[in-house]
């Protein structure tokens, strides 16, 4: 059985904000997370279906706290939380919260090719 642990799984997405290390497990994606600096994650979602990601995750949060907002609600996890967000969420982290999320790897693939995108044409000012 495949498995995955954070300290030595490389980091492969690093922001200012956030710091990902993703590992391909089957058809799933772990990526353990660290919020490195409260913001907006709006912005970064441009461009997905209704601007919100289309991809389902389970997780647990580690350390402090993670809320998805929905068009129509939002749903809050604290440390110790396991969560399931489906499709259609913007998420938020104050700095200092560490995830585990599981997503299925195709999909997760396209949110994270147009997050770095976004991320690119943010730091360029544009």
């Amino acid at each position: 059985m495949p498995g995955a642990r954070k300290d030595t799984t490389p980091i492969t997405l690093e922001s200012p904000a956030y710091t990902g290390r993703l590992a391909k497990l089957g058809e799933y994606t772990v990526a353990f997370e660290s919020i490195t600096r409260d913001g907006d994650s709006s912005p970064f979602f441009k461009g997905l279906p209704d601007d919100r990601c289309p991809c389902p995750h389970w997780g647990v949060v580690l350390e402090g706290r993670l809320t998805f907002h929905y068009a129509d609600h939002d749903e809050t996890f604290e440390a110790g939380d396991a969560y399931y967000a489906p499709p259609g969420h913007l998420p938020e982290c104050p700095a200092g919260t560490e995830l585990i999320t599981f997503s299925p790897t195709d999909q997760i693939e396209e949110v994270n090719a147009m997050l770095a995108a976004n991320s690119a044409r943010l730091a360029a000012g544009r």
